[in-house]
């Protein structure tokens, strides 16, 4: 778990995503739970970032 990852999944969920995982579903499903809430796309990038998930 990089911490940098970790600090811009709190402040902008996609590109924390996006550094995570690369542009797959759960990149997609990040934008969509930000635009409906910030805080579900902040809880969904920090779930992605400490479960280590890969593309």
């Amino acid at each position: 778990m990089s911490i940098l990852n970790l600090i811009l999944s709190i402040i902008l969920p996609p590109v924390g995503a996006f550094l995570q995982v690369g542009a797959t579903k759960h990149f997609f499903i990040n934008i969509i739970l930000t635009l409906l809430g910030f805080l579900p796309g902040v809880a969904h990038a920090i779930w992605l970032v400490a479960t280590n998930q890969k593309g």
